[in-house]
């Protein structure tokens, strides 16, 4: 089985299509994570992340129906998959790994000096 890795982008867009489950579509992706990083982000960049992480098999799309609203045009909605699940967990357990190895009475330390 191929090895896939997870850029950090593609970590947080991913975390949004779980966080969003059945309600994850491009521009919700887009203005939840806006709101969450607090900064303007190019809804591109989201597609190309979903088609990439669709490509290893992380996420899986449907269309949704067709509205007036959106002039005809579908939503493409995203869910994650039990693969795309899997690498969430194995990236938060490296990094909770890492972070529990950060030496905190250095950091005191580096504090206190720091007054």
């Amino acid at each position: 089985m191929k090895q896939y890795s997870l850029g950090e982008f593609e970590e947080l867009v991913l975390l949004m299509v779980a966080a969003l489950h059945d309600e994850a579509y491009g521009v919700a992706i887009l203005e939840n994570l806006e709101k969450e990083l607090s900064k303007s982000l190019n809804i591109s960049a989201v597609h190309v992340a979903l088609k990439r992480m669709e490509n290893k098999g992380f996420v899986k799309s449907r269309f949704g129906g067709i509205t007036e609203d959106r002039g005809g045009r579908r939503k493409k909605f995203y869910v994650i998959t039990a693969l795309g699940k899997k690498m969430l967990d194995e990236q938060h357990e490296l990094r909770t790994t890492i972070y529990k190895r950060i030496p905190m009475r250095s950091i005191l330390r580096e504090i206190s000096f720091g007054r």
